[in-house]
């Protein structure tokens, strides 16, 4: 699988066309990681560039794309709502743009990071981004880990 890094708005333009704008689609799993840990001495080790990647992997109803992953790189911020109890996680559309150097991610067509930030919608940011096929991804197996 091939990553295709965005880089310029016909880059988002094609993503959101090719994979239709998420429509009832779903975000399956997410992971996150840093690049900070402890080590067996039990020394911190800490970069000072922005640490913090995620993958997130989505599914939808429709084939060709079935399923994208999506690579953040040097994530800038993350805002994720869970779904309330007795409703759905369907996504009806999203969308991705790039603000003050920063690509955005978010489940709301409309959602502008300078507009509704603290809104009720999931949206992520970070400094590079890249997505992948995962078409072979279907169901409801985790990809990223395990349910324990």
């Amino acid at each position: 699988m091939n990553w295709f890094e965005i880089k310029k708005q016909s880059d988002i333009d094609y993503l959101l066309k090719y994979f239709g704008y998420f429509h009832d689609g779903c975000l399956k799993e997410l992971h996150m990681w840093t690049g900070t840990y402890v080590g067996e001495s039990l020394a911190m080790a800490v970069p000072w560039e922005l640490d913090t990647n995620v993958k997130m992997l989505f599914q939808r109803q429709y084939k060709n794309p079935s399923a994208i992953e999506i690579f953040f790189e040097s994530v800038t911020g993350i805002h994720i709502i869970p779904s309330p109890e007795n409703y759905d996680s369907i996504i009806q559309d999203a969308n991705i743009l790039k603000y003050e150097d920063n690509y955005y991610w978010a489940n709301e067509f409309d959602w502008h990071p300078e507009k509704n930030i603290e809104s009720g919608v999931s949206w992520i940011s970070a400094k590079k981004v890249k997505w992948r096929e995962a078409n072979e991804w279907m169901g409801k197996q985790n990809r990223y880990g395990n349910e324990e």
